[in-house]
């Protein structure tokens, strides 16, 4: 790695959110069947899982499967519960031995009991690991996430235990499944499509966008440390100017010395 890289890798983002996306064109590329896409893509999944506890990244958050995917072909929805059940019941040991905690967000009612108690128990299997969270949406949307925080809000107020006034954006960001980490300093959408797609609506408004044009199977290590790479080469500015951004830093660094 070059000493460029190097320097650029310092600059770390606490939270990583992945939109896995080119599974199937992967496969029909390949003249291959659509869930062959997504088993080769769990070889990148390890890959980015690596790259991101090697550089010191607290939370990942990898898109498996939108509130919108259970409309395509029964056949491949049924074939990639198949998948997920299979790696929740093969990964989990790993992921313990690596001291990787897993935690599964969004709907689970919709899942079969048998894949939710797969998913509780790989939960249950690393909760005690602390140092790096493998944070998986699964039958997750962004719009039902700020609706079932804005529920959760809503009773608060039915139970008298709220005033409407009091609901502000920390409120309602603290209902939201993600409410214990801290929000995505950067999105990564592999497949070449530059969209969200109903991913972490509310917590994405501040993130870093990265696109890449490499479908999901084919995004591996090298690609992960280039997109942390291009992370860390950006200037985040939250509303400031890049006076004001550079100032600051002046000052945390003259604090630090």
């Amino acid at each position: 790695m070059s000493t460029t890289t190097q320097d650029a890798l310092a600059i770390v983002p606490r939270h990583v959110a992945i939109i896995m996306d080119g599974n199937n064109r992967w496969a029909k590329k390949r003249f291959l069947p659509g869930v062959a896409g997504h088993k080769a893509g769990v070889d990148a999944v390890r890959a980015v899982v690596e790259v991101c506890a090697e550089a010191g990244v607290e939370v990942l958050t990898l898109f498996a499967f939108s509130s919108e995917n259970w409309q395509r072909p029964a056949a491949e929805v049924g074939a990639l519960m198949e998948l997920f059940l299979l790696a929740l019941r093969r990964e989990a040991k790993k992921l313990d031995q690596n001291g990787i905690r897993l935690s599964i967000i969004g709907d689970r009612s919709r899942f079969h009991p048998e894949l939710q108690a797969a998913m509780a128990a790989a939960e249950a299997r690393t909760a005690h690991h602390n140092k790096f969270l493998l944070q998986v949406a699964a039958n997750y949307g962004g719009q039902w996430d700020i609706v079932q925080a804005a529920q959760q809000l809503a009773r608060s107020v039915q139970q008298g235990e709220l005033q409407p006034e009091q609901i502000n954006a920390e409120r309602l960001q603290s209902c939201l499944s993600t409410a214990q980490q801290p929000l995505p300093d950067l999105c990564i959408r592999t497949g070449g499509e530059r969209r969200i797609s109903n991913f972490l609506l509310w917590q994405l408004a501040y993130s870093e966008l990265y696109f890449s044009d490499l479908f999901w199977p084919d995004f591996k290590h090298q690609a992960m440390r280039d997109a942390l790479a291009d992370f860390a080469s950006r200037q985040r500015r939250f509303g400031k100017t890049s006076e004001q951004v550079a100032a600051e830093g002046l000052n945390a660094c003259s604090n630090n010395e």
